[in-house]
């Protein structure tokens, strides 16, 4: 797309003011221009993910100061989405990796559009026996669970493992992470998911409306707590004396609760020989190829619980506010 070329208007799911989902709007706006280095992408799929949600109500104030979201405007509101699949619609003029009519995945900020624009190196081709909505439902949360287990806890094979919040979009991911690269997976979930949590390759399955695993006297080398409804103190009972703790990448849906961690992480790792790191999820097109060979390969599943159109964001982000979605939340774009 040449610079100057008349803009054309496309359909994008946004919001004014930081609000319930009651706040997100269908509008109609400019399509976007890849700068030099970016990609614009024909969305086919996007996912959501508890930090949009964060994000779009403006709370907690940590957040905002990590995040630095602008405030919404009229003229420029705030955007939907991070994670996208889709096809390659133009490059910028310094692009070398991808062309037009390449079907690729990544991050790409208000994905939740007919249109977006990304970073050339935050894009990967996406394989073929991965569909679209696969594909888009895999950056953040995989990205949460592949570098939280392999650059913190440094996972190896035999460790023993524990997922509480097992179901969930990073859960779901982490299961199967850690089961590729050979530990034994116990994961935490309600009795609803037990199965689903098994058929993706867990070991054992705890139901948390039976069994508290903090009191079940097994030890555990990796303790991944995407829920933060325990103590650090009780959590650092069933782990090994060098196990670690991974407080979900600053991504899952108790914020409140992992912001805590954030502030009682660094002085009990300097009072225990156990890891109490403190880590965010970051994009990378390294770690995107690893995922994506997961997926071909077949080692790694998206797990999808609904399927929405754009013109439903809304309903998607209210019931990703129950906290209750097994797997991701597809945002479909025809």
């Amino acid at each position: 797309m040449a610079a100057g070329e008349i803009s054309i208007s496309m359909k994008a799911m946004v919001y004014y003011e930081f609000g319930s989902p009651d706040v997100i709007q269908s509008v109609e706006i400019e399509k976007p221009v890849p700068g030099e280095k970016e990609v614009l992408v024909k969305v086919r799929a996007a996912a959501l993910n508890p930090l949009d949600s964060h994000l779009m109500k403006g709370v907690p104030r940590l957040l905002q100061i990590i995040f630095k979201p602008p405030i919404p405007t009229k003229e420029k509101p705030g955007q939907i989405g991070r994670d996208v699949a889709g096809v390659v619609e133009a490059v910028g003029k310094d692009v070398r990796e991808f062309k037009p009519g390449d079907e690729v995945f990544g991050s790409a900020p208000g994905a939740c559009a007919e249109y977006a624009c990304a970073s050339e190196s935050k894009l990967v081709l996406k394989p073929a026996n991965v569909t679209f909505e696969e594909a888009a439902s895999a950056p953040v949360a995989a990205y949460t669970a592949l570098q939280g287990l392999r650059d913190k806890a440094h996972i190896k094979p035999g460790d023993m493992v524990l997922i509480n919040g097992a179901a969930g979009g990073v859960g779901t991911f982490a299961v199967q992470i850690a089961k590729a690269d050979g530990a034994e997976v116990t994961a935490v979930c309600s009795s609803a998911n037990l199965d689903l949590v098994r058929s993706i390759g867990a070991d054992f399955a705890i139901d948390y409306e039976r069994e508290d695993f903090t009191k079940s006297g097994k030890r555990y080398d990796i303790l991944f707590d995407m829920v933060a409804n325990h103590t650090l103190r009780s959590c650092s009972r069933v782990m090994t004396p060098n196990g670690t703790y991974l407080g979900g990448g600053m991504l899952g849906s108790n914020m409140g609760g992992l912001l805590v961690r954030m502030l009682g992480s660094p002085l009990r790792s300097k009072l225990s020989s156990q890891n109490f790191p403190i880590f965010m999820a970051k994009a990378s097109q390294r770690d995107l190829a690893t995922i994506a060979e997961l997926m071909a390969s077949g080692k790694v599943k998206p797990v999808i619980d609904r399927r929405y159109s754009l013109s439903e964001v809304p309903e998607a982000m209210r019931y990703l506010d129950t906290k209750h979605a097994r797997g991701k939340l597809v945002i479909v774009v025809d």
